[in-house]
């Protein structure tokens, strides 16, 4: 019989037959009698389990039965062949179903026709547990009786009712026939089958979310060290530029230090608000926008007038929420890869709006336009990784040729959850 895994369409995940369940999901499983519930049900663990275990328990009721049907009769050969007919019956009776339906599983169909099957095969082994009991019992009962007439002992004939009581008596079997058919041979493993699927689904999005949540907060702790850091290489060359200005511009010098302020003040202290890894790193849309104000600012003056820049955004969006250190490095990237390398000037703009249930944050430079491996770089992909930590698939990062030169990079979040 191949081995497979059963598939949930709901959530498109898999989990093994022939493994044993994780702690979460399993139920029982852990006496030595019960150890086969570790598997999945209608498994070949499972049923090899559960078909053992039944067969200890029917041989000795089989065993005791044939027993004393050859001491009343005294014919011990009737009652071996009695207890031998009656653990067949028996353990057709419970293994029948569950091996149906344990076939099935194995049928690597799709979630809802394969439970429909598993219910299909219970009921089919129901039935044929029925009627292997109907011939078992009728056997048991010939030889009996037989075996009674010839030692001389009396038989006593069946009661005599009325039509009523003789059908109040067959609704009655059947009612408890049913019952037993249905707890022994399968109706309590089919319960048990649905109620695993809904366990296994409920620990995998347990296993999500924490996963998700583990995510999240190395993404916070990765932030928490990225504010805490001002990037080497911008720093010293803006305090090289102070140092050569100091004596041919000390007005421009100090512009550029009080710029550099502004932007060290709105890089580093937040993080004595609050935990690194935890709170502490929310931030909104408007502290983002001053962030990369502050950070154009310092570049133009050291780009000597060169660069233009503009923030253009309502003053309503500035309220909500945003992640932090995100916009920063499309602004970043906006100066080394396009205004930088151009001759002449150039104009950075950062724009914020909402359309389509989306809040759409871009920075679009009229610099020297994308090239080769622009896109592909460390701060690009840190911007993706956090985005899919935070949002999932539901938000996006773009970049784009802009119309008449230059470049577009944008960042879309649901605006629902930056209320």
């Amino acid at each position: 019989m191949p081995t497979s895994a059963p598939t949930d369409m709901r959530a498109g995940t898999t989990y093994p037959l022939d493994a044993a369940l994780p702690p979460k999901v399993l139920v029982g499983g852990n006496t030595v009698w019960s150890r086969y519930r570790q598997y999945p049900v209608f498994s070949l663990p499972w049923l090899r389990g559960r078909s053992l275990l039944f067969a200890i328990v029917l041989a000795l009721f089989a065993l005791v039965a044939g027993f004393g049907m050859g001491l009343s009769t005294r014919d011990y050969e009737v009652g071996v062949l009695s207890g031998g007919h009656l653990f067949v019956a028996f353990m057709l009776m419970a293994t029948a179903g569950p091996a149906l339906a344990t076939w099935v599983r194995y049928r690597r169909w799709p979630a809802t026709r394969e439970r429909r099957a598993v219910v299909l095969a219970v009921l089919v082994g129901i039935a044929i547990s029925f009627a292997v009991d109907q011939w078992a019992s009728g056997y048991v009962e010939r030889e009996v009786v037989t075996a009674m007439q010839e030692a001389g002992q009396r038989v006593s004939g069946k009661p005599d009712l009325s039509g009523f009581e003789r059908g109040l008596a067959l609704a009655v079997n059947l009612a408890v026939l049913l019952v037993i058919y249905g707890l022994f041979g399968g109706g309590l493993a089919l319960r048990a089958y649905f109620s695993e699927q809904r366990r296994w689904e409920q620990e995998r999005h347990q296993v999500e979310v924490a996963r998700l949540r583990r995510l999240k907060h190395d993404s916070d702790l990765r932030l928490g060290a990225l504010q805490a850091q001002v990037e080497p290489h911008f720093l010293f060359n803006t305090l090289a530029s102070v140092r050569a200005l100091v004596r041919q511009d000390p007005l421009q010098a100090e512009q550029t230090l009080d710029a550099l302020v502004d932007y060290l003040r709105a890089t580093i202290p937040r993080l004595r608000n609050g935990d690194a890894g935890s709170a502490g790193l929310e931030s909104t849309l408007g502290q983002q926008l001053d962030l990369c104000a502050a950070y154009l600012e310092v570049m133009r003056l050291r780009m000597g007038g060169r660069l233009v820049y503009r923030i253009d955004a309502e003053p309503a969006l500035r309220g909500r929420a945003y992640p932090p250190l995100l916009l920063i490095t499309l602004v970043e990237n906006a100066i080394k890869h396009g205004i930088e390398p151009k001759r002449g000037g150039g104009e950075v703009v950062v724009s914020a709006r909402v359309a389509d249930g989306m809040l759409d944050v871009e920075v679009r430079d009229d610099g020297v336009g994308l090239r080769p491996g622009i896109g592909s770089g460390v701060g690009l992909e840190n911007v993706r990784e956090q985005l899919r930590a935070r949002y999932g698939g539901r938000a996006a990062l773009r970049l784009q040729a802009a119309p008449g030169g230059g470049t577009v990079a944008g960042i879309r979040i649901p605006a629902a959850e930056a209320a």
